[in-house]
């Protein structure tokens, strides 16, 4: 990534992830992903939505942590420290084009099953959370987006939106260490870092700003559509690239 508009682009991306993130309690990999690694091609895109992810739903555990199930969290957690490796093999193996093709895919996918609210029977009770956190594992270190396989586990448990942030936060906080640990931390200049912090930050007032205002059920859309807009997006390059265009 060289010259300003580009640095600036990354910006914009971060700190609407982090607003994202601020404003619902997850969705920063959903929504910055696909703009992530079309910027930063998918090895550092993918890196860098880990860190960031994982960088605020550590400032998000210190205020819900009094609502984390941490019994309920550890097959979930303990399954995705499995799978996180396989994810970062799977993602050394592919070409970038592949790359993007199955990132778009996934994070199409997942956005459309979480719309659906789809009711899987299987994903309760603890074996439930086992397959939850094994895919979750896999999809955050090959792709960043562990967060989908989390939320339809949830919606199929039952559990409150009030429940389901703090826990999500905590998850969000192991795998994306598991996943850096795998990865790598991202390659970019301090100059750049200092941008992204910034952004974060940025994006966290905003959304803090807008927690208040905004209902969550239009919050909710917004992530959804912002997620399956860049998904596709991801998708439709990957595909160009795939064909040689």
């Amino acid at each position: 990534m060289t010259g300003w508009p580009a640095e600036v682009l990354l910006c914009v991306i971060v700190l609407a992830g982090a607003s994202v993130q601020w404003l619902t309690g997850m969705g920063f990999a959903l929504v910055a992903v696909p703009a992530l690694i079309l910027v930063l091609g998918p090895g550092t895109g993918v890196a860098l939505a880990n860190c960031a992810a994982g960088a605020i739903s550590v400032v998000g555990i210190a205020e819900g942590w009094r609502n984390i199930r941490l019994l309920a969290m550890m097959p979930l957690i303990a399954a995705a420290a499995c799978t996180v490796p396989a994810g970062t093999w799977t993602a050394a193996q592919l070409p970038e084009s592949v790359l993007l093709i199955g990132v778009g895919a996934l994070v199409s996918a997942a956005v459309l099953l979480v719309m659906r609210g789809l009711r899987i029977p299987a994903l309760r009770g603890a074996w439930g959370a086992v397959a939850a956190g094994a895919v979750g594992g896999f999809m955050n270190s090959s792709a960043a987006v562990g967060g989908p396989p989390l939320s339809l586990y949830a919606v199929n448990a039952g559990w409150t939106v009030r429940e389901f942030v703090p826990n999500a936060q905590l998850y969000g906080v192991v795998v994306n260490a598991l996943s850096l640990a795998a990865n790598g931390m991202p390659r970019l200049n301090p100059s750049v870092w200092g941008l992204v912090v910034l952004a974060m930050t940025a994006g966290a007032t905003i959304g803090k700003v807008l927690a208040g205002r905004v209902p969550d059920g239009h919050a909710r859309r917004l992530v959804l559509l912002l997620a399956l807009s860049g998904g596709i997006s991801a998708l439709t390059k990957g595909l160009w690239k795939l064909q040689g265009l």
